[in-house]
C-alpha cells in the first residue's frame, strides 16, 4: 500500500486556494492539483505491508493524541527543488504554525517506523502542492505570485491517514482514499 499522513485543510480553505488559483492556471501548463486533493504531506511510505495498517493507524492515534489543536493558514509559495529549475509549485503556511506542524511530522514518521513501514526521510517542508510540470522549468514568477496570497485560519485539530491509488484518478492522477481521520488531542 501507498499511504501518508496529512492535514486536510477544510472545504471552504480549499476553495479559497482553488478560487485564487482558478483564474491563473490557464497561464502555465502545468497539471495542477484540484482542490479535493489539497494537504500537506506529515509522512510518506511508498510501500506498506496491508498487514501493518491496523499498527499504524493505531500509532497515529497515540501520536496525534500528544498534540493538541492549533491555527494553521495557507499563505505564500515556493517550489521544490528551486524556482530556476522547478518542478513542484507549492503553497506554504506562516511560520507560526510550523513548529506545531514539524512536531506532528516528526510524530507521523515516527508511527510508521515503529509499525514497521519505511517512511520517506526527506526534509519536512511544511507545504501544499499546488502544480507539477513535467520537466524543469522556471517558476520564479509564479512563486512572486503565491507570495500574496493568504488564505483563511482554520483549527488543526486532526490527521488523516490516506491511501495514495497511482492512476485511478481523474487524468490518471493518483486517487486518495481517507482510511481514518484521528484527533488531535485524543478527543
Amino acid at each position: 500500500m501507498r499511504l501518508f499522513t496529512a492535514v486536510l485543510p477544510p472545504d471552504d480553505v480549499a476553495a479559497h486556494l482553488d478560487g485564487f488559483l482558478d483564474v491563473r492556471r490557464s497561464a502555465a501548463d502545468l497539471r495542477w492539483t484540484q482542490d479535493d486533493a489539497f494537504h500537506l504531506t506529515l509522512a510518506f511510505a511508498a510501500e506498506v505491508e496491508e498487514w501493518r495498517l491496523d499498527d499504524v493507524l493505531e500509532r497515529t492515534a497515540e501520536a496525534a493524541a500528544r498534540r493538541t489543536p492549533f491555527e494553521a493558514r495557507l499563505a505564500g509559495g515556493g517550489a521544490f527543488p528551486h524556482v530556476d529549475a522547478a518542478k513542484v509549485l507549492w503553497v506554504g503556511v506562516p511560520t507560526s504554525a510550523e513548529a506545531e506542524l514539524e512536531a506532528l511530522a516528526r510524530g507521523a514518521r515516527a508511527a510508521y517506523a515503529t509499525a514497521g513501514a519505511p517512511v520517506d526521510g526527506a526534509r519536512f517542508r511544511p507545504h501544499v502542492t499546488v502544480a507539477r510540470s513535467g520537466r524543469p522549468a522556471r517558476l520564479s514568477d509564479w512563486v512572486r505570485l503565491l507570495d500574496t496570497y493568504s488564505g483563511p485560519a482554520w483549527t488543526v485539530d486532526e490527521v488523516a491517514v490516506v491511501a495514495s491509488h497511482l492512476g485511478e484518478g481523474p487524468s490518471r492522477r493518483p486517487r486518495h482514499e481517507v482510511l481514518a481521520t484521528v484527533p488531535l488531542g485524543g478527543h
